[in-house]
């Protein structure tokens, strides 16, 4: 059983670095969320409101995002350890992980390592294998987040960028694509023995053209065949970069689909 809390916001000490976290508390199926490479937790509220005080929802910053202090590791492997230090710190157990984008790539993965820990998974446009990466493209986004470093601060205040240098951007988005090679992502999918909800976006993104996300999305079918835990329960009609604000009622409805099964068995 999961320990319960009164609502609580503050920090979460892991390594050189703080994690700004806030927990909504009391007894509701604890939820946690994590967030796209470089946005913070405000980006959930439309969800965790659609939800309501059904669920205990933990939100929280990663490293160098929102509120959160610098670190002198952004690496995936880092962030993984973040989710652990956020669920010892706030005594949860069981949750369901609802990842956007890398935080998608961060569920399963965490999910994967750690059977039995976690209730479910909604993977929200994230998490999906592809091939595309090779060294044009690496440099193409290279170039990309030098281009781009002007808009820092303003994009910062928009939870859109991180307190990182551009070179630091271009490399956590490098490792996420690298994450999703398929012999590197599909074996993790492959081994997941908990429900996982999929709920896509429609179109491109800054980065990323409508085609070539098209075909990244149709690229996760095999994984459902190969494995009935994985499920894509919804397209969605906004883009990547708009799904949390436009569609968030989509992704509310499914983890409520998610947990509807567990929900029926606790009433009989």
């Amino acid at each position: 059983m999961t320990t319960t809390h009164s609502p609580w916001t503050g920090t979460v000490t892991v390594e050189d670095t703080a994690l700004a976290v806030t927990d909504t508390g009391g007894p509701g199926r604890p939820v946690v969320y994590l967030n796209g490479c470089y946005a913070d937790q405000s980006h959930w509220r439309r969800v965790t409101a659609d939800l309501g005080a059904g669920f205990r929802h933990i939100t929280f910053d990663a490293r160098a995002r929102g509120k959160s202090q610098r670190s002198a590791d952004y690496s995936f492997e880092a962030c993984l350890r973040d989710i652990d230090a956020v669920l010892a710190a706030r005594a949860v157990e069981r949750p369901i992980l609802v990842g956007w984008s890398y935080g998608a790539v961060l569920a399963v993965n965490w999910a994967a390592r750690n059977p039995g820990r976690a209730e479910g998974v909604v993977c929200v446009d994230g998490a999906l294998p592809h091939e595309w990466l090779d060294d044009a493209a690496r440099a193409k986004i290279r170039k990309l987040f030098r281009r781009l470093s002007p808009l820092f601060p303003v994009a910062r205040r928009l939870g859109m960028a991180a307190r990182m240098s551009a070179a630091q951007h271009a490399e956590v988005n490098i490792e996420a694509n690298e994450l999703c090679a398929p012999a590197v992502l599909n074996p993790v999918l492959d081994s997941l023995a908990l429900p996982v909800h999929y709920v896509l976006a429609t179109g491109g993104n800054l980065g990323g053209e409508a085609q070539l996300m098209e075909r990244i999305r149709a690229d996760l079918t095999p994984a459902t065949l190969r494995n009935p835990n994985i499920r894509i329960t919804a397209k969605a009609p906004s883009n990547h970069s708009k799904i949390l604000r436009q569609d968030h009622h989509t992704i509310a409805h499914t983890i409520c689909e998610l947990t509807a099964p567990t929900r029926s068995a606790e009433a009989a």
